[in-house]
């Protein structure tokens, strides 16, 4: 029997703040799945109750460790001066803005075990586009 992981996930604390408010500690949770290989998702909030999750692109958190990427919904910006063990994951939608702070050595450690699983340039590999355009047709009857 084939028992190959197919997914990775890191449970972090994050430290969200909207508008002028102070930050606030939040478990988070960081997860990535080989079914979806270009996307991680970062869930904001405890398992007991309902998390807001967010999904956006592999490559944006990756290349946020090293300098500040994204435009629109999802920003990234690397820590500096004392910050500089973090990483800003900045998300705008109609209702605000937030800033979520994380630990950047762990998110750098989530991100080498996706490319350990999916390594970069290999994503579509991944991807079942016969499954997905049957679903489609699926969903349209």
């Amino acid at each position: 029997m084939d028992q190959r992981v197919s997914t990775v996930t890191c449970e972090v604390t994050a430290h969200v703040s909207v508008a002028k408010g102070s930050p606030v500690p939040l478990p988070a949770e960081l997860g990535y799945g080989i079914t979806d290989p270009y996307a991680v998702r970062l869930s904001l909030g405890s398992s007991t109750c309902r998390p807001v999750t967010w999904f956006f692109a592999r490559d944006l958190l990756s290349g946020g460790l090293g300098r500040a990427t994204g435009r629109g919904d999802v920003r990234v910006i690397p820590g500096y001066g004392r910050q500089s063990g973090s990483l800003r994951v900045v998300l705008s939608n109609s209702a605000g803005t937030a800033v979520v702070e994380l630990a950047a050595r762990e998110v750098a450690a989530f991100l080498r075990r996706t490319f350990t699983l999916v390594p970069a340039g290999t994503e579509s590999v991944h991807l079942d586009i016969d499954g997905a355009i049957a679903e489609l047709i699926e969903s349209r009857r």
